[in-house]
């Protein structure tokens, strides 16, 4: 069953490659959704997905690519959005 959750993700997470990291890992773990910078320093992630692939994606977004720093990983519940559910994108407004 497909559920839909929203992370936010801060520490030193812009300008190290970290939407590309979580792009790659979401294709990986075949989870839909978008990622994009937010104004504030943090990284806005929205992912559709299993339970089980949700839990390793979150695992991974606190991990982070090799050049960033993940401080801290919130999450929340989203609202199932369809426009998401074809694939995952880099996202470059907020």
């Amino acid at each position: 069953m497909q559920s839909s959750r929203r992370y936010y993700v801060s520490g030193m997470v812009q300008g190290v490659g970290y939407r590309h990291f979580v792009a790659w890992t979401a294709e990986r773990l075949e989870v839909t959704g978008f990622t994009r910078n937010l104004r504030d320093g943090r990284v806005e992630v929205y992912a559709i997905g299993t339970a089980e692939s949700l839990a390793a994606l979150r695992a991974e977004l606190e991990r982070g690519p090799r050049a960033a720093r993940v401080e801290r990983v919130s999450e929340e519940q989203a609202g199932l959005e369809p426009r998401w559910a074809q694939g995952f994108s880099v996202e470059f407004d907020d």
